[in-house]
């Protein structure tokens, strides 16, 4: 058997495939980012999980793929904690973006992920490039769940939201200082924290100009930040995964064309497409 987990800061989606390559199992838990999580959370997040026990000693593969794990230090991390729990397997950690690849293109393009975080790498048909480390949500991280979970924040206590939009948020959200900072700055995961707050900008089936132009600004810093500093970008495919990125399609479409760049595939879920990419390959 073979275990296959798409896991991000906020959550972790798992599939278990049979011999065949068949879906067994689906399942979900919450986030499993080495780089944010303690090594406790990881292994009760990892636990708490009635599936992911249930096949623990069956299980002959643990493919993970996830963000936090792209330096040496937490990709080792989790490492242990998935072959602690699955003894018997053999455990691979990948970045995210390895899983991004995978699940959109077997040709050269420039992958991007927009989810919780964000990122960007080069793939040349053969190997996975980052050209940008990257350095998360402090310093980084444009156009992700977190940057727009920021910006509703800044732009509603610089009063900058409108008005009507600002009494919507203040209905859905604790705005209160003293919470905001409770979980920016005493608990864990504070960018999963900011990603909530994203939810928000995508609940109306339209768009206002408020919103359109909070997204469309956010997309534009990551197409120059992290995509036209890739000296491939004017020559291959730009595809998108995440859930910010499948809300984002239109506008992303967009500003791609404004830079004249090629528009990929858009994907919410991609580890759906990871399991083709098992399948076509025989792995």
């Amino acid at each position: 058997m073979l275990l296959i987990a798409d896991g991000g800061s906020t959550k972790c989606d798992w599939i278990l495939l049979d011999e065949e390559k068949q879906v067994l199992e689906k399942t979900q838990t919450k986030g499993l980012n080495p780089s944010v999580f303690s090594l406790e959370t990881l292994e009760e997040r990892l636990c708490s999980n009635e599936i992911l026990k249930k096949y623990a000693e069956k299980i002959q593969q643990v493919d993970f793929y996830g963000a936090g794990c792209g330096t040496p230090l937490p990709k080792e991390k989790l490492r242990k904690v998935l072959h602690s729990f699955y003894k018997k397997s053999q455990v691979n950690v990948f970045e995210d973006t390895v899983a991004a690849v995978r699940a959109v293109t077997h040709e050269p393009g420039i992958v991007c992920i927009l989810g919780t975080g964000s990122n960007a790498c080069y793939f040349d048909g053969k190997e996975v490039n980052v050209p940008i480390a990257s350095l998360g949500y402090v310093l980084m991280d444009e156009a992700s769940g977190n940057y727009f979970g920021k910006k509703l924040i800044q732009d509603y206590y610089y009063h900058k939201m409108p008005k009507k939009i600002a009494e919507e948020f203040e209905k859905k959200f604790n705005l209160d200082p003293d919470e905001i900072k409770s979980n920016l700055y005493q608990k864990e995961n504070p960018n999963a924290y900011l990603a909530s707050f994203a939810s928000f900008i995508f609940t109306n089936s339209q768009l206002s100009d408020y919103f359109y132009n909070l997204i469309l600004e956010g997309i534009q810093l990551f197409i120059e930040n992290r995509v036209l500093t890739i000296t491939e970008s004017k020559k291959v495919p730009v595809h998108f995964v995440g859930s910010i990125a499948h809300f984002s399609s239109e506008i992303i479409a967009d500003c791609l064309k404004t830079h004249n760049l090629a528009v990929g595939k858009i994907i919410q879920h991609p580890i759906e497409e990871l399991t083709n990419y098992y399948r076509t390959n025989g792995i």
